[in-house]
């Protein structure tokens, strides 16, 4: 939900090879004389790139998965409800980008002035109003899912402000970034009718994934941390035995009144035991792999990919905890998680996001 983990975009353009920023400091060359300027339409080109940067728009793929393993933990399928939440999730998302630079505009106009914000590509007061409208516009599209939504969504939207605003350079910035996830989470199983009770451990699980990440990006521009990407690898080992574990499930008429493992309870199906597990093992090889490499030479180049591999391994996470849940239709929203992941990735390609540091 900031800059910190949520804006996967970022790590995303490093890690796909998207076109890098110019050199901070380098001047535009003027046209040579009788020639015209930039036209009109190249200007709002560079606005809404600006804009596009801002907002780190490829790391919204890793919003969607919320809501719908939130759904699918909710033991519902996805409905127009969900898509409210999803609406509501990526409108609160990008009011965190729009803030947390305008928070730290002050520092990165010393250590990052590249920025839409300092190197006034964009004005700090159109960044605040946009962070405010997007949020008024998430608390909306809630309220729209109906008022449980609503209930987690203004928390929700509060942990955001609180965050960008007052906690992310705290000791609570960790617990504050994985609170917002696991709300986010709950957000979409808000909206199914059967309330979040039943999507806590899920939500649980992606707030743990998320507390790992962002204590490895509070060492990324300077390295030198061993103990956070050890911890981020052991608690990646762990997620992945939880979320590949099989689960029982109890006949119709009997799953509101018993518990998993009374006489009488079956396996979950084959088919979604199997798709979990493999989107577990794609989760472990997508956010160990740098952990060991920034465990071993804890640099900030390779801490950074570490972080990069982490926001990258959101997307397996949600697509598992989706699967694991057993839901009608859960194979498929689980599918549909997965398939973020590429078309982010294409989505980084393609739209030449500027690089930008991800702290």
């Amino acid at each position: 939900m900031s800059r910190t983990v949520a804006a996967g975009g970022e790590a995303i353009a490093r890690e796909t090879g998207a076109p890098q920023a110019d050199t901070p400091g380098s001047r535009a060359t003027a046209p040579p004389s009788g020639r015209p300027g930039p036209s009109p339409s190249g200007t709002r080109s560079s606005r809404l790139g600006a804009w596009a940067e801002l907002l780190r728009l490829p790391a919204l793929f890793t919003v969607p998965g919320d809501a719908l393993a939130g759904a699918a933990a909710a033991g519902a399928r996805p409905g127009p409800r969900t898509l409210l939440a999803i609406g509501s999730s990526l409108c609160l998302y990008e009011a965190g980008m729009a803030l947390n630079d305008w928070a730290d505009r002050a520092e990165d106009a010393a250590e990052r002035p590249h920025r839409p914000l300092p190197s006034g590509r964009i004005r700090p007061a159109a960044a605040l109003t946009a962070a405010g409208a997007l949020t008024g516009a998430g608390l909306a599209l809630a309220a729209g899912a109906g008022r449980p939504a609503l209930a987690v969504a203004a928390p929700l939207a509060a942990t955001v402000w609180a965050y960008d605003l007052a906690l992310k350079h705290t000791p609570a910035g960790p617990a504050a970034m994985a609170a917002a996830r696991g709300l986010d989470l709950l957000l979409g199983a808000a909206t199914t009718g059967g309330g979040t009770r039943a999507a806590l451990p899920s939500a649980a699980l992606l707030g743990s994934h998320t507390l790992a990440v962002t204590a490895v990006s509070r060492r990324e521009t300077t390295g030198g941390s061993v103990l956070a990407p050890l911890a981020a690898l052991a608690t990646t080992g762990a997620l992945t035995a939880l979320v590949t574990r099989r689960r029982t499930r109890l006949p119709a008429g009997r799953r509101a009144a018993a518990a998993p493992g009374l006489p009488g309870s079956t396996p979950a199906p084959a088919a979604t035991d199997v798709l979990a597990a493999a989107l577990g093992a794609v989760y472990a090889a997508t956010a160990a792999r740098p952990y060991v490499h920034a465990v071993l030479n804890p640099s900030p180049p390779l801490t950074q990919r570490a972080v990069g591999g982490g926001i990258r391994a959101t997307i397996p996470l949600q697509a598992a905890l989706a699967a694991r849940s057993g839901a009608p239709g859960a194979a498929a929203t689980s599918l549909l998680v997965a398939a973020l992941a590429p078309a982010g990735r294409l989505f980084a390609r393609r739209s030449a996001m500027r690089k930008v540091s991800i702290t």
